[in-house]
Formats: C-alpha cells, sequence, structure tokens
C-alpha cells in the first residue's frame, strides 16, 4: 500500500462520522482514532501500537452570512428540555414497516414508553428501537433507509 493509498484513507476517515477504525492489510497495521485517547495497548502484546491518532480536529463551522440565513428553511424549534432517542447498534435505520405502510410515528405524533419508533436491520437482524419516554415527537433527525452509527440521534421527543 503506498502512502498515497493511506493518505485517502485518513481523508475520508477524517471527512466521515466515523471516529475509529483498524485495518490490516498484508504486513501494515492501521489504527486510526479520533477520540481523545491517542494510544492503545494490544491486549495479546501488551504494549502500546502505534496509532495515527489524533487523525483529525473538528473544524470550526462557518457562520453563515446574513443573506444565505435569510435564504436557508427554517429549522424546526426544539425545545430545550427534549429527549433524545438514540440508535442503540449500527446498522440500515427503516421508519416505516413496509415500503408501502405508513411511518411508525410521524412529527406531532404522541409516543407512549414503550412504542416501536423505527428498526434498524444490522447483519439481516431486525432490531425494534422503542421510546424510553412518553411525549410528542418533535423531530426526526434521520432519513428511511439510512445507515446510522452507534449512539447516533435519531428522534427528539418533548416529554
Amino acid at each position: 500500500m503506498t502512502i498515497e493509498e493511506i493518505q485517502t484513507i485518513i481523508n475520508q476517515i477524517n471527512d466521515s462520522e466515523i471516529r475509529e477504525v483498524e485495518l490490516d492489510y498484508q504486513d501494515l497495521h492501521l489504527y486510526l482514532n479520533k477520540n481523545k485517547q491517542s494510544h492503545r495497548v494490544d491486549q495479546s502484546a501488551a504494549v502500546p501500537v502505534q496509532t495515527a491518532a489524533p487523525v483529525a480536529q473538528t473544524a470550526p463551522v462557518a457562520q453563515p452570512s446574513e443573506q444565505a440565513a435569510s435564504d436557508a428553511p427554517a429549522e424546526p424549534v426544539v425545545a430545550d428540555n427534549d429527549e433524545t432517542i438514540k440508535a442503540p447498534l449500527v446498522g440500515v435505520i427503516y421508519l416505516q414497516p413496509a415500503p408501502d405502510k405508513p411511518a411508525y410515528k410521524q412529527v406531532g405524533d404522541h409516543i407512549e414508553k414503550g412504542d416501536v419508533v423505527c428498526v434498524v436491520e444490522a447483519m439481516k437482524m431486525m432490531t425494534e428501537i422503542k421510546s424510553q419516554v412518553s411525549g410528542t415527537l418533535s423531530q426526526v433527525l434521520v432519513e428511511n433507509e439510512e445507515v446510522v452509527e452507534y449512539d447516533q440521534p435519531l428522534f427528539k421527543v418533548t416529554p
């Protein structure tokens, strides 16, 4: 693997929301970590493993100009006390039980604790995601059939 290929991998990881990746290719062992901890211990050898961490720092978000702000659609207002329903695993999220069926829940719907709000498919296993809070669904933060990360916010619920 060339240094350019490695740099391309680093740039792709840097531009994604992936926090950590480990790659073994032929005689190359590459461990990239964007978390604060900059090294890990190889449990089998009990010695520190060289890492390329932290790979990236988050760039400051540019503030939109007055003109751009007036052209952008208004964001939904989310109350400070909103609860967040997060993904318990990595997978593909389905917001409706079947393509020809309506969504499990839509913005404005009342949700009871234990109601199914979506399904996440991982390795051909479907996992129902149930609300841990009762309230009104105020925001859907993902698209149907989107790949979601572990602990990624999916919904906002106003208790």
